[in-house]
């Protein structure tokens, strides 16, 4: 499994107190979400953010607020922390650039309610946190979570519609296979 997100230092200077965030700590940059893990369903909806995925969200969001929503084209849950809220507006304008440069339609409204759509829920310091059923659906999410890092977010997979994918996903499929047989081989 690799490092679910990383985080570097910008702007450090121990003498400046604008370089420090809240705790006197040394202000980080997110630098995204990569790596795998598999997480089993809890009861009521429950289920935990894994380890490495929740220290990034945490990054991400300053505390802990994790966002999900459905992915536009996979049947799976998009995850991010709150730092991608900003991105969302540039990435309407270049979608919008990019349509006209092609000739295509866009809906800048439609688009924006698509990216803006997610809803924000609290995990406790385990990463727990309650989904809920209307995101359960969507993507077919049931016994369990395979998580798959993206950069600037995570999918979160029913392990059978991972399954269902493209040859293109080989290596997060294997990774998935594994995880789940690991955490099979626990209980």
């Amino acid at each position: 499994m690799g490092d679910a997100g990383r985080a570097v230092r910008v702007g450090w200077d121990a003498g400046d107190p604008a370089s420090r965030g809240s705790r006197g700590r040394a202000k980080v940059a997110f630098a995204g979400y990569s790596g795998q893990a598999y997480a089993p369903a809890g009861d009521k909806g429950r289920y935990v953010l894994p380890p490495l995925f929740r220290k990034a969200v945490k990054e991400s969001s300053e505390g802990r607020v994790l966002c999900l929503t459905k992915h536009d084209r996979w049947n799976c849950l998009v995850g991010f922390g709150l730092s991608r809220k900003e991105e969302l507006e540039a990435q309407l304008d270049r979608e919008e650039e990019r349509s006209i440069r092609l000739g295509l339609d866009f809906d800048r409204e439609t688009r924006s309610s698509q990216l803006n759509g997610f809803v924000e829920l609290p995990f406790d310091d385990s990463g727990r946190f309650v989904m809920p059923e209307y995101l359960r659906k969507l993507a077919n999410i049931g016994e369990g979570l395979f998580v798959q890092g993206g950069g600037r977010f995570f999918t979160l997979w029913n392990p059978e519609e991972l399954a269902r994918m493209g040859d293109d996903w080989a290596a997060a499929k294997a990774a998935c296979e594994a995880l789940v047989g690991d955490a099979g081989a626990r209980k």
